[in-house]
C-alpha cells in the first residue's frame, strides 16, 4: 500500500470523526518529529499498539476489502506485569460497502458496536479445530438477546446495535452498500493483531508500505522505525 494512500485514508477518517463529533486523543495527530522525540512516559502507546492501523488484508483494493482502525487503549499479552489492563477499545471505520474478510480470534472476545452511519452485515460460522468452517448453528448475543443462526447466515447491525463475538467464531462483515460509512467500535479483551487473528483466506494483516511520500501519520507498525527510547 502506498504511503500517500495511507495518508489520505487517515485524513478521510479524521474528517469523519469530526462529523460524528468523536474527539481523538492528541497522539492521533502527532507529527513525525513528535514520534521521534517521544518520552518514556508515553511508552504505553508504542508497546500496546495504540493509534492508527490500516489494512487491505493483502487485497490491493482497500476500498473493496479493508479497514481503518484507531486503538484508544489496550493491554498487553506479553507484559501483563507492566500493563495490567484486561481490555481494549478501538474505532473500526468501515467505508460504504467495504468488506472485512473471514477470521476469528483465539484469545480475544469482542463486542462490535455500530455507533452510527450505515448498516453492517455480518456472516457467521463456528470453527473446527483445524481452522475450517463448522456447519453447526452459531449463537451470538445481540445487545443481551441470544440469537441463533445457521452456519453461513447473516445478522445485520443497525446504528445503535451491537454483537458479542466469542473466541473461535468466524465472522466476515460488509458495510451494506448504499447505507453510508459506519462508525464501528470494538470493546474487547486485550488485543494483539500480530498474533491473535486466524484468517480463512486473506493474506497479510499488516500492509507492506511503499514509501512514495513522507508519512503524515504513523500506523502502529511504523513505531519501530521512528521511536527510540534511550
Amino acid at each position: 500500500m502506498k504511503r500517500s494512500t495511507m495518508n489520505e485514508i487517515i485524513d478521510y477518517t479524521i474528517e469523519a470523526t469530526k462529523k460524528y463529533m468523536l474527539p481523538l486523543p492528541p497522539f492521533a495527530t502527532y507529527s513525525i518529529e513528535d514520534w521521534k522525540n517521544l518520552e518514556q512516559d508515553e511508552r504505553e502507546i508504542v508497546d500496546n499498539m495504540l493509534g492508527w492501523d490500516i489494512t487491505d488484508f493483502g487485497s490491493g483494493d482497500f476500498n473493496r476489502i479493508g479497514l481503518t482502525i484507531f486503538t484508544f487503549r489496550n493491554g498487553n499479552f506479553f507484559d501483563q506485569d507492566t500493563y495490567s489492563k484486561p481490555y481494549c477499545e478501538k474505532l473500526l471505520f468501515v467505508r460504504d460497502g467495504q468488506i472485512l474478510p473471514f477470521h476469528f480470534h483465539w484469545k480475544k472476545m469482542e463486542d462490535i458496536i455500530n455507533r452510527g452511519g450505515g448498516d453492517l452485515e455480518i456472516t457467521l460460522y463456528n470453527s473446527k479445530e483445524d481452522g475450517s468452517f463448522d456447519d453447526s448453528d452459531v449463537t451470538v448475543s445481540l445487545d443481551g438477546k441470544y440469537v441463533t443462526v445457521k452456519a453461513g447466515n447473516k445478522i445485520v447491525l443497525h446504528p445503535g446495535q451491537s454483537v458479542t463475538l466469542k473466541q473461535g467464531q468466524y465472522h466476515q462483515w460488509q458495510g451494506v452498500p448504499g447505507t453510508g460509512d459506519i462508525m464501528l467500535f470494538e470493546v474487547s479483551t486485550t488485543n494483539d493483531d500480530r498474533s491473535d487473528n486466524r484468517f480463512y483466506e486473506a493474506k497479510e494483516r499488516i500492509p507492506e508500505v511503499e514509501e512514495d511520500v513522507e508519512p503524515k501519520y504513523l500506523i502502529f507498525n511504523d513505531y519501530k522505525d521512528y521511536v527510540s527510547f534511550e
